[in-house]
């Protein structure tokens, strides 16, 4: 038997490489009465707003299509892990 964590990596991984991005963790939660599945992205470099938006595209599809995660849930939140801050010059 898979985790949800598992089966998330299994199925957006390798669609993630171009981005140099990849699943940290998949879980669900209970916010405020709904029921939320969230995917926690990471890379090596910090993710930018751009990145996260072309991912969160490639994921939306995905997990609209797949059959390997059940689909008991009312929102699916995309994110990334902090980094911390962004040194300027």
């Amino acid at each position: 038997m898979f985790t949800i964590k598992e089966i998330v990596e299994s199925l957006l991984n390798s669609k993630l490489e171009k981005f140099s991005i990849y699943v940290n963790d998949a879980f669900r939660s209970q916010e405020e009465g709904k029921t939320i599945f969230n995917i926690v992205l990471d890379s090596d470099e910090i993710i930018d707003l751009d990145k996260i938006t072309e991912a969160s595209r490639v994921i939306n599809e995905i997990m609209d299509t797949t059959d390997q995660v059940e689909h008991d849930y009312d929102e699916l939140d995309i994110y990334s892990k902090e980094k911390g801050e962004v040194e300027s010059e």
